[in-house]
């Protein structure tokens, strides 16, 4: 699909006002209106790839005039830059380093960090010495998939010439960094001595297996030549590039049944590299994925290389690939699954086995000591379920799904007019091990709950909201599911990114069913279900309609025991045939109870019964599961205002007490009104209790009369 020109002079004037009423200039401003164009395409810049820069002149601290060099900070993402995104830089000491022969990653890192005019500001792009060499005011960079689509041919250096004639210097793919800068500034210099005898002008630079730069005298046309030559590489391609994320065509239920299965498996693996056993994946199962399964160079294509290095720290080197899972009519269900994962294992061992390998016939030639990265796979690819990414979050799923779409239809443009050749096993190492590279990942240590997906039933009433809030923030990949829709997407929407918003009747065992479906499609598998989904009605036994009766023990308990079957099912799957019990992975059941189970009040039979009747069904499970590593737990908690004690009910339960409204609310040793906060903080406690299952944590102030023990 040919890259859209969206450069609106309009726009532009409005970026410029905008900017200008806090101090930024029209040159910065226009800096960043086009940054962002170029970065809100994806066919040409993926998740903080890409780089761009402004020549401009500020004053230093002592008031002179010196020219600088804007260019991209390290952290920052072109679709979102703001003008601090692109710190200033004293150029003439960067033009300088052009006459060293050498210069090492370390010493051009403190170069560029000496010159910075903010020492606060990010460190700048690993590519700043080319922005620097290369004598345009406005330089863009981007991993166009169409020019890799060419970039990576055998024959790519005179491809490119035969397509671009002397519009374009054409580089031999080099390692970033200040080697790449200086061949850049030399191909530069004759390209633009030959363009000038013929009449004509530059407009680019394209660097073998890597990418392409435009440049000009103002960000417009700086922009207008990265379109214009990008759309005359994508005018060459038999195969026209179209790049799609979506998730068009879902997986058959009887193909989903196996990610579990998988999520485990990789879980355990990674258990020997790395503290982390939880894994998120990202499901793609499109038009296009399908293409690539059905290419007759399929098992040659996954084993060449990423169409850019620079993504091979998010990917690997290479996707994996597993076979599908297909039901046999002759053998049981569980014979079936027990030959799929024992074949997939194989098939994960040997791709660590050969990663290991890679390693270490390549780290012997680097002249610093390399540790070793963890060897699973970052892409798997699956007949009938897709692309799958893989990340320690859904966001790092997602981002390692994207790329993989965008080699995907690299790959399938490339092999359209010839053959994908990637660069070399040497130069993937050396950028994966690269320490400049494996920067951008960033070292700090994940939130608590970082790879755990959290399932929470009733997520859109108070004390639901509220748990979904503090599994968030710690970390936790979040699925809301209540019987609203709207309050489900409500709570979704205001905790953050990739939290997944369900509307389902959990009395409905079929609408579980297919919740729990698209809890695996969304994410692979469950770690934690919270159980909190609840309801209550008032009256005597002896009064009590039956049908009322029954209709509380179908919320309060049965939906609960059907919610707990689906989450069990999960766990159990994504163990399968784990015989040594320090590998299991295990999960977690939280139920929300009630005080009601240990202490019930008059006129509340129904739901105190039925809580009681949860309290026994959660201590089941933890007797049942405890070998598996599941552990059930629950909150015992009291009297917090929400959809269930609403205010009519508070006058209620206190008329009924013979107390006072605010006696019946801080009626407790503490004399303190127990919160839905407090609920969702015990909640979150009783999660990062490893050791504790069958226990019931109280919830209530103080209430003499409810205490277990």
């Amino acid at each position: 699909m040919a890259c859209k020109n969206n450069w609106s002079d309009d726009e532009a004037k409005k970026y410029v006002a905008k900017y200008k009423a806090i101090g930024i200039s029209e040159d910065l401003a226009l800096r960043t209106f086009s940054a962002r164009l170029l970065g809100s395409d994806p066919e040409l810049v993926l998740h903080g790839g890409g780089n761009t820069s402004l020549k401009s002149t500020l004053k230093d601290i002592l008031g002179n005039e010196i020219d600088v060099l804007h260019v991209k900070g390290s952290g920052w993402d072109l679709s979102t830059i703001e003008p601090e995104g692109h710190p200033a830089v004293k150029l003439n000491p960067l033009i300088k380093l052009k006459e060293l022969n050498e210069l090492s990653d370390e010493d051009m890192v403190a170069a560029q960090r000496q010159n910075l005019l903010n020492p606060n500001s990010p460190n700048p792009s690993v590519e700043t010495l080319l922005h620097a060499f290369i004598p345009h005011k406005y330089i863009d960079h981007t991993h166009s998939l169409s020019i890799l689509a060419l970039a990576n041919q055998p024959n790519a250096i005179e491809l490119c010439k035969a397509i671009f004639g002397k519009r374009v210097a054409i580089v031999p793919y080099v390692m970033p960094g200040f080697n790449l800068a200086k061949e850049a500034f030399k191909e530069f210099n004759k390209a633009n001595k030959t363009a000038l005898l013929e009449g004509i002008e530059l407009e680019g630079i394209i660097l073998k297996n890597h990418g392409i730069f435009s440049f000009g005298e103002t960000a417009k046309l700086s922009y207008q030549r990265m379109i214009n030559l990008v759309n005359t590489a994508e005018k060459a391609l038999k195969r026209k590039v179209n790049l799609d994320f979506t998730n068009s065509s879902e997986s058959s239920n009887n193909s989903n049944i196996i990610i579990p299965y998988l999520r485990g498996l990789i879980g355990r693996l990674s258990k020997k590299y790395c503290t982390n056993n939880n894994w998120i994946f990202d499901i793609r199962n499109n038009e296009n994925t399908k293409e690539l399964f059905c290419h007759q160079e399929l098992n040659s294509l996954i084993n060449k290389g990423v169409a850019t290095p620079d993504h091979v720290i998010r990917t690997k080197a290479k996707p994996l690939l597993l076979e599908s899972f297909v039901p046999d009519k002759n053998k049981s269900f569980e014979e079936k699954i027990y030959n799929w994962v024992h074949n997939a294992k194989e098939k994960i061992n040997k791709y660590i086995m050969e990663y290991e390998d890679y390693f270490e016939r390549n780290s012997k030639f680097s002249k610093e000591a390399k540790t070793q990265l963890d060897p699973l796979p970052r892409l798997i690819l699956i007949p009938g379920i897709g692309l799958i990414g893989i990340g320690i979050n859904k966001k790092s799923s997602k981002v390692a799904a994207d790329i993989g779409q965008a080699w995907i239809e690299t790959v399938l443009s490339a092999t359209s007019i010839g053959d994908f050749n990637p660069v070399c096993e040497k130069d993937t190492f050396d950028l994966e091990y690269w320490s400049l590279e494996q920067a951008k990942l960033g070292k700090n240590k994940p939130p608590l709950l970082s790879g755990k997906i959290i399932a929470i039933t009733g997520a859109g009433g108070v004390i639901g909201s509220q748990i979904a809030r503090q599994f968030k923030n710690a970390g936790a990949e979040v699925v809301a599911i209540d019987l609203d829709k709207k309050s489900a997407n409500l709570i979704a929407n205001s905790i953050g990114d990739n939290t997944l918003a369900i509307g389902c009747d959990i009395t409905n065992k079929k609408a579980l069913e297919n919740t729990f479906d698209e809890i695996i499609r969304n994410f692979g598998g469950l770690d934690i279900l919270i159980s909190n989904a609840g309801a209550a009605w008032e009256g005597s036994i002896s009064k009590m309609n039956e049908s009322l009766f029954r209709k509380s023990m179908e919320i309060n308990l049965f939906a609960h025991y059907y919610v707990s079957k689906f989450a069990i099912n999960i766990f159990h799957s994504q163990d399968f045939c784990e015989e040594d019990k320090k590998n299991l992975i295990g999960g977690q059941i939280l139920f929300n109870i009630s005080k009601q189970a240990i202490n019930p009040g008059p006129n509340f039979g129904s739901y105190g019964i039925s809580k009681a009747a949860l309290l026994a069904l959660m201590r089941q499970i933890s007797i049942e599961e405890g070998l598996n590593k599941i552990r059930a737990n629950g909150i015992n908690a009291d009297r917090i205002k929400s959809g269930l004690l609403n205010e009519e009910m508070i006058k209620k339960r206190a008329v009924s007490r013979g107390i006072s409204e605010n006696e019946y609310m801080s009626g407790n040793l503490l004399q303190s009104e127990v919160l839905a906060l407090d609920v969702a903080k015990a909640f979150l406690a009783l999660a990062e209790m490893e050791k504790t299952t069958g226990a019931l944590l109280t919830v209530d102030g103080g209430n003499v009369a409810a205490m277990v023990r």
